[in-house]
């Protein structure tokens, strides 16, 4: 079984910055893939960004271009969202989630394996 751990969360001011980490534990596996997500209140759940374990392949969604970074570090087994000038839309829980075999598809929920639990990130106006 494969565990992904959230953390980084907050309650940070319109302008402010964020730095989210997701921690795999558990047996042996490499993802093709690690995506971050998230959903707000009464909202589907959205696609972020996406990174590819191997060639770090990356893909956001067009709302957080310029201001959000993934990036990971294999040796770690951990994955990063850096997010800088948060907008209070940006308010949601963030999912870390895993996908194991090559996709196009990395912007769907459906194509991921593992999920984390999911952290709280909040932007004051």
């Amino acid at each position: 079984q494969v565990q992904l751990v959230e953390s980084g969360g907050g309650l940070v001011q319109a302008g402010g910055s964020l730095r989210l980490s997701c921690a795999a534990s558990g047996r042996t596996f490499t993802s093709y893939a690690m995506g971050w997500f998230r959903q707000a209140p009464g909202k589907e759940r959205e696609f972020v960004a996406a990174i590819t374990t191997r060639g770090g392949r990356t893909s956001y969604t067009d709302s957080v271009k310029g201001r959000f970074t993934i990036s990971g570090d294999n040796a770690k087994n951990t994955v990063y969202l850096q997010m800088s000038s948060l907008k209070p839309e940006d308010t949601a829980v963030y999912y870390c989630a895993a996908r194991l075999r090559p996709t196009v598809q990395m912007a769907l929920p459906g194509a991921y394996d593992y999920w984390g639990q999911g952290t709280q990130v909040t932007v004051s106006s």
